[in-house]
């Protein structure tokens, strides 16, 4: 008797430098050496199917974005654990935001003159930053407003804006 031991594994970063993993193992019994190729085949697929439905499965984070409000990830199948956004994404169980007040009416003014979609601003803050735009701090957040003024054709190159306020003087 031939055994087969596999094993699938996969770890996963999340924002606030954390992350999540999960591995499975299986053993199989084969009667014959040929089957070894086609049976690991199949296994791997298996194996990989399992861990790619239960990683999706976040789980609670707590006080992730540091001022002690903890923040509820959903899992990919439409399920929060709690508190959860709808959209995959997390949600802070309070309405502040972590920049600076002028910085945040900034960003509404841009997102709302401009008729941007809040879902893509928050999507793109999510993947410039790893967090949503709440939870952005002070320098996230110039770094978001650089990006929707420049989107929206607002923005000049930064060395023009400096030239300009050097000549000001």
């Amino acid at each position: 008797m031939i055994v087969l031991e596999c094993n699938y594994s996969k770890k996963i970063g999340l924002p606030q430098y954390s992350s999540h993993q999960f591995s499975v193992s299986i053993k199989a019994e084969l009667a014959d050496i040929t089957q070894i190729e086609q049976e690991s085949s199949r296994l791997y697929e298996v194996l990989q199917q399992s861990v790619d439905n239960n990683i999706q499965q976040v789980g609670y984070l707590p006080n992730q974005n540091g001022n002690g409000v903890p923040i509820v990830y959903q899992n990919g199948n439409g399920h929060s654990n709690g508190n959860g956004s709808s959209n995959g994404q997390p949600k802070q169980l309070d309405d502040k935001w972590q920049c600076s007040q002028k910085q945040k009416e900034l960003i509404i003014k841009i997102t709302d003159e401009n008729k941007l979609d809040k879902n893509q601003v928050e999507q793109l803050a999510i993947e410039r930053f790893g967090v949503g735009v709440k939870l952005l701090n002070k320098l996230q957040a110039s770094g978001l407003i650089e990006e929707l003024l420049a989107e929206t054709g607002q923005s000049k190159p930064r060395n023009q804006r400096f030239a300009q306020k050097a000549g000001a003087r």
